[in-house]
């Protein structure tokens, strides 16, 4: 029996003659994974992709799970026997009739003893071996670009250097979207070093997950191991298997779809469903702006390329609708134009003339299109852009030099610039529209399940101890939906993976843009909202606070280190029973004295105090809830409010916008958690 080097793991395997080398093996998964990408559909992917005897999750360097029966698993031939031996323990079990073989290990210890676990396989004397594998807690780190920020990119320079840790060790998976769930992936587990915390998308392993894993495996001073999946800019339905969703009918007709597209039953392009839709849901669209010659004083002139947020529609999420007129060039009548936009955030539907000449539904691509001839005519010309934003930012995405007009198919002539000056209107906003229509297309994370699917399922039923959370900017616009959706993705994942009711801890969104003058109603402060109270209404889950390390001019915080301390103060009491503060003041309740509220709070931690200065941050109404900004006090363990404008007041916010001043603080150094007492969401 001849034993050689797994690829993707590093893992022994031996093999008997005449069955495909581990070589061969890699090259069907690659073949598979870019299938997948190519055609969007995991059905075609999983007919090209080699089932390892062992799962890749159990490779050289793997942490096992400890106090817990371990599933363990793999594939073969059907009716094959196959034995797994680990730590003294050795168990035997048979392939079902798909080839798949799967048992678990009893219960074990927490360990730093590197152990070697082995799968031999009677039948066609096959065996598989992981070395160097350790007994701990795994810990899943997911959520979409907060979470995927790499150590490089924070500004960590010395906690990089100094990242020797062995006994953590860190698995990414690959990005990945599929329509069915697959059960296999490409992946490594590596020990934490200077040169393996650099390994990732984007400058190296997540920061939030290494720093909290940091901070736990030097607490509890046992193997902690660390399984990163994450995508930036994505839905938290995404994240979401079909089944998890179905209790939610918002997302009924995108599952659908998903399971038609994987059928094969999709009739109609997403083009088509999607022009509808705006025919359905959007004005301009009813009223045919996109052919439009004159423009009224509804549309605004503004600089571009930039976000619609910095160019007049702070915090909108919705469609917007652009325009700008151009000379065609003399010497190119007649001919084809190229026409550059750069990238755009999301979708975008473009006209020229009134004849459509492209859309892309996803803002990571470059908007290349090409303007026929039959299109264009002599001197003026008309631009026109449909965009919708389903969150965060939207608009153009920069340089201006990407902007502009070229001759197809002739890089001699000189381009025609189109940065500087547009006419933009916004025409729908996101909370009437309702959610797009999510037809998968190649590559696309995010359509209801694809990630859950092609980043979650395949980890499954690996055995863990939790997992951490740091989405919501791309749900910001939709919180009562998302206060429905978070729960659900939770207990989701809790049934699939199989072991209980395991801790769930969710950041809060950390602050962002300009800061406001005066109270405001705010998606952000109610997104924030809905993740505090899935935090406190689900059970083994918290919140861990990053409001106050935000940046307003970058929507990536780069203070991940507090960020995954906060998680990991949270683990550390609630999970792991340590007697310390986790958690930064939490409103329990108030009472009206007279022209006064008083507002007592749950997790003091020694005491109240405000960071800075005079306490800020507090605003309150009388009965037509039209909010001013407080007075505010500390008295023990309570905060009292007051001002001149409110006479006889009912209600309090706090924190209550997307970048709020606000100083509130306990003794133990953590920031309060933002409230509001007159409608909180509670459906």
């Amino acid at each position: 029996m001849k034993t050689v080097k797994l690829d993707q793991s590093n893992s022994s395997v031996s093999r008997p003659k005449g069955t495909a080398s581990p070589a061969h093996n890699f090259w069907c998964m690659t073949v598979g994974l870019i299938t997948l990408l190519c055609f969007g559909t995991a059905a075609s992917a999983e007919a090209l992709v080699s089932h390892p005897l062992l799962h890749p999750l159990f490779c050289d360097h793997a942490v096992l799970q400890r106090d817990v029966a371990v599933p363990v698993w793999g594939w073969s031939a059907p009716g094959a026997k196959i034995s797994v031996s680990f730590a003294g323990q050795t168990h035997t079990t048979v392939t079902d009739r798909n080839g798949k073989w799967w048992l678990k290990l009893k219960s074990l210890h927490a360990s730093s003893e590197s152990r070697t676990l082995s799968v031999t396989n009677f039948t066609t004397h096959e065996s598989a071996v992981a070395n160097d594998v350790l007994v701990g807690d795994v810990w899943l780190c997911s959520g979409q670009s907060n979470m995927e920020m790499g150590v490089g990119a924070c500004n960590a320079t010395n906690d990089i250097a100094t990242a020797n840790f062995p006994l953590l060790r860190l698995l990414t998976v690959p990005r990945r979207v599929a329509t069915v769930p697959v059960d296999t992936l490409t992946c490594q587990w590596l020990p934490c070093s200077p040169e393996n915390i650099k390994q990732g998308l984007w400058a190296g392993f997540s920061a939030t997950g290494f720093f909290f894993g940091r901070e736990l495996q030097r607490e509890l001073n046992i193997p902690i191991g660390l399984i990163h999946s994450s995508w930036g800019g994505t839905v938290a339905e995404a994240w979401t298997s079909a089944e998890g969703l179905e209790p939610i009918t918002d997302f009924r007709d995108a599952v659908q779809n998903v399971r038609d597209t994987a059928a094969g039953n999709q009739q109609s392009d997403y083009n088509e469903i999607f022009e509808k839709w705006c025919q359905q849901k959007d004005a301009g669209t009813q009223h045919g702006w996109a052919s439009a010659t004159t423009f009224d004083a509804g549309w605004k002139s503004v600089a571009m390329p930039q976000y619609f947020e910095q160019a007049g529609l702070p915090g909108y999420d919705g469609i917007v609708w652009f325009s700008r007129e151009f000379e065609l060039p003399t010497e190119w009548a007649g001919k084809d134009v190229r026409l550059e936009l750069g990238q755009i955030d999301d979708i975008d539907t473009t006209w020229v003339n009134g004849v459509k000449v492209g859309q892309m539904n996803r803002h990571d691509l470059l908007r290349n299109y090409t303007i026929p001839a039959r299109a264009l005519k002599s001197g003026k010309n008309i631009i026109t852009i449909r965009v919708l934003d389903t969150g965060g930012n939207g608009g153009f995405i920069g340089p201006a030099d990407r902007l502009k007009l070229s001759l197809a198919g002739d890089n001699s002539a000189a381009p025609v610039s189109l940065a500087g000056n547009w006419l933009m209107r916004d025409s729908t906003p996101l909370a009437q529209l309702g959610a797009p229509p999510q037809i998968p297309d190649p590559g696309n994370p995010n359509v209801t399940t694809v990630l859950y699917n092609g980043m979650i399922a395949p980890l499954l039923p690996f055995a863990i101890k939790g997992a951490i959370w740091y989405q919501g900017e791309a749900n910001a616009d939709r919180a009562q939906q998302y206060q429905r959706l978070l729960p659900a993705m939770i207990n989701d994942w809790r049934q699939h993976f199989g072991v209980g009711e395991f801790p769930f801890y969710i950041v809060q969104l950390a602050a962002w843009q300009a800061t406001y003058p005066q109270p405001r109603e705010n998606h952000w402060a109610e997104l924030r909202e809905a993740q505090a109270v899935t935090a406190k209404k689900i059970s083994h889950s918290g919140l861990a606070l990053a409001l106050d390390i935000g940046d307003a001019a970058d929507i990536h915080p780069k203070n991940k280190q507090e960020v995954g301390r906060r998680l990991a103060l949270n683990a550390l009491a609630k999970t792991y029973g340590k007697k310390i503060e986790y958690s930064g003041p939490w409103y329990r309740s108030m009472k009206i004295e007279g022209d006064k509220i008083r507002v007592k709070f749950d997790h003091v931690g020694g005491g109240l105090f405000a960071k800075g200065g005079q306490l800020t941050g507090f605003a309150m109404a009388g009965d037509d809830h039209r909010f001013v900004w407080a007075d505010a006090r500390i008295d023990g363990a309570t905060v009292v409010l007051s001002s001149p404008l409110v006479a006889k007041p009912v209600a309090v916010r706090y924190a209550w916008d997307i970048n709020p001043v606000c100083n509130l603080y306990n003794q133990a150094g953590l920031p309060a958690v933002p409230f509001r007492t007159d409608k909180p969401l509670t459906k």
